[in-house]
């Protein structure tokens, strides 16, 4: 693989490089407006992500979880401006990318790129493999012709597939090799950051261990800095620094991956977590069940917005929306229990 634009081999992250933070988001916000009557005026919002702060250093992977309708994908669409954020702040290595203009953002495009969920419809069906890796080669003018044609063999082989590939369309290969082009795409440009966007609830349950271990491979090898976003719990585990736990727009609880599982303190991750499968059939997990559905986000519950199906909730619950504290360290939690 070529060199960063720093000049430092990718796999070669130092130790003090990990703790560097590399993306530090705060009080982020993304609101859907809802229009009607006669002139289209808004008359409500989707609150999709509500006040939203937390922080990756540079080679970390960060696990972000929660419910459908959560918010996660939300955040990680706002954080690389696919959707524009309402409010807030997005600093990547410093520098505000939530208010930069189109024309400067395109350098960021660069440094920060995004694995999407469906690898079948994530790729173009009328372009080659080849072309879909380089494209961005070509548009942010790193390599052309043969060289170009070297770069994109040399990504398809470091993803587990060959340089023949390269001549082949989409809908030649299989759900897990499509996804695995996606990573290669990703990885065309020699990214800082990338945002994976449940890279493997589209797939089989064997293939999605094959790209699993495929992304914790590159992130040994090259030192990726990662946002992972996902239902299946036992796969964040597997791949995640720290855990991220949304629900219903806002973060619940944030802890390093071993202290998440071992001692979760809020009772939404609680909850979450004993629904997790044990691979043993003699051993039996106490199920927290929560009542009723997640509320809509057009009008969230006041004060926490778990209350409603909280198992210990009290009447405070109601008027108090409960800050994020630090109860031990690097471990947060967003509850007004204790």
């Amino acid at each position: 693989m070529t060199t960063k634009s720093t000049g430092v081999a990718m796999g070669s992250t130092t130790k003090a490089e990990m703790h560097e933070t590399l993306l530090d988001v705060r009080s982020l916000r993304k609101y859907f407006p809802i229009r009607g009557g006669v002139f289209s005026r808004v008359v409500a919002n989707v609150k999709a992500v509500e006040d939203v702060t937390f922080t990756i250093a540079r080679g970390e992977v960060v696990g972000l979880v929660g419910e459908s309708g959560s918010g996660k994908t939300t955040v990680g669409r706002s954080i690389l401006r696919l959707i524009e954020p309402t409010s807030g702040e997005v600093l990547f290595d410093g520098v505000d990318v939530a208010q930069l203009p189109k024309a400067k953002m395109r350098e960021y495009r660069r440094r920060m790129q995004i694995i999407f969920q469906d690898p079948f419809a994530s790729l173009n069906p009328r372009m080659s493999v080849g072309d879909i890796i380089g494209e961005a080669l070509t548009i942010h003018n790193l390599a052309r012709g043969k060289a170009k044609e070297a770069r994109v063999a040399d990504l398809l082989e470091r993803v587990g597939m060959n340089a023949g590939h390269m001549r082949r369309y989409p809908h030649e290969f299989s759900g897990g090799q499509r996804q695995r082009i996606g990573i290669a795409r990703a990885l065309a440009v020699d990214p800082d950051f990338i945002v994976a966007d449940e890279p493997v609830s589209a797939l089989d349950v064997s293939i999605q261990a094959q790209v699993v271990n495929l992304l914790q491979d590159l992130k040994d090898e090259l030192g990726l800095t990662m946002l992972f976003i996902a239902h299946d719990l036992g796969v964040v585990e597997y791949i995640s620094d720290k855990v991220i736990v949304m629900y219903l727009g806002r973060i619940m609880e944030i802890a390093p991956a071993k202290e998440m599982y071992r001692n979760p303190v809020h009772p939404y991750t609680e909850a979450l977590l004993s629904a997790v499968p044990i691979p043993d059939p003699t051993v039996k997990r106490d199920r927290v069940i929560l009542q009723g559905d997640i509320p809509s986000p057009i009008n969230p519950p006041s004060g926490c917005v778990f209350r409603t199906r909280c198992p210990i909730a009290i009447d405070d619950c109601a008027h108090v929306v409960p800050p994020l504290e630090e109860i031990s360290p690097g471990h947060f939690k967003a509850c007004i229990r204790r």
